[in-house]
């Protein structure tokens, strides 16, 4: 980040700046947009669509946190937002709901129209909430492998 934002000081400046520097990450969400999505290619290669979204809120974020790092002592503070080759906490490209004519799975993250699939990953979220889903994934995990678990004992 030191390279890009800085780049005609020199390397030792710049390395000296890294070791006192701190780094914070001030993160908002992409609301969810239906052109956003991820694809498979013809050639299998997979392609991300992703369009930016809710940027106008999240530089104000940006421009806050920078205002009150700077009023708390620290005398540089640098911004450089991650591009799409950055992706994180990709979701929503799966959805779950109650209803097939608004989303892909099912509230236990069964494919609608595939009774003997299900997609356990961020996929199933309408959105992220700029925070990392793990927890809520594992979770979401433990709770359709209870419901696959009783489904499969009606038999």
């Amino acid at each position: 980040m030191l390279r890009a934002a800085l780049p005609r000081t020199p390397k030792w400046l710049r390395s000296w700046l890294a070791r006192h520097s701190v780094d914070w990450y001030v993160m908002s969400e992409d609301l969810a947009q239906r052109d956003s999505e991820v694809r498979i290619r013809n050639d299998g290669a997979i392609e991300l669509r992703w369009k930016r979204s809710n940027l106008r809120a999240h530089r104000r974020f940006v421009e806050l946190a920078k205002r009150l790092l700077k009023d708390i002592g620290f005398p540089l503070v640098l911004a450089k937002p991650f591009g799409t080759d950055t992706p994180s906490h990709q979701c929503g490209t799966a959805r779950f709901g109650t209803d097939p004519a608004t989303s892909a799975l099912d509230p236990f993250c069964r494919a609608w129209d595939h009774d003997n699939l299900y997609v356990i990953d961020a996929s199933f979220f309408p959105s992220s909430a700029a925070l990392n889903p793990a927890l809520t994934v594992a979770a979401q995990a433990l709770r359709a492998a209870h419901h696959l678990n009783k489904r499969l004992h009606e038999f």
